[in-house]
């Protein structure tokens, strides 16, 4: 399971049109989900992001997480991000995971960080073609591997 992590000072998911998500200060997740993920992955990965202390402080360090400044989350899926683009041109998505294993992993990941912030976190629709607006604050961004936790 992959993550791009986003310190936003807004964002906005819009489908068709139609906004789907909006927040202000927060975080914006785009995530990749492989076949090999499990529910430990998403345990780990909703824990370690709803910790990670990349807000500022009081000094303007960044030292605070999205639970003490009591911020907003999208999670958009992103299939994209297990693209590998080793031979050729053309990314290949062979090692993401096909909507039967990614959408209940996806979708567990989205509770289980709700459980995480104690609140509920906004969402993209899987599969759909999304336009994603952000103003990234910082800028700040993180990737996180949970193949690399170890």
């Amino acid at each position: 399971m992959k993550a791009v992590i986003q310190r936003v000072s807004k964002a906005s998911v819009s489908i068709e049109g139609k906004k789907v998500a909006n927040i202000h200060q927060g975080l914006l997740i785009l995530l990749g989900i492989v076949d090999e993920d499990t529910q430990e992955d998403i345990t780990w990965l909703t824990k370690k992001i709803a910790n990670l202390r990349i807000f500022n402080d009081e000094e303007g360090i960044m030292n605070t997480s999205l639970l003490d400044v009591n911020g907003e989350a999208i999670v958009v899926s992103q299939f994209t991000l297990h693209a590998s683009t080793k031979k050729g041109n053309r990314p290949s998505y062979i090692k993401a995971a096909k909507p039967d294993v990614a959408i209940p992993l996806y979708e567990s990941f989205v509770q289980q960080f709700e459980v995480e912030l104690g609140k509920k976190v906004q969402t993209g629709e899987f599969g759909a073609d999304m336009k994603v607006e952000l103003l990234n604050d910082g800028p700040v961004t993180i990737i996180i591997d949970t193949k690399d936790k170890v």
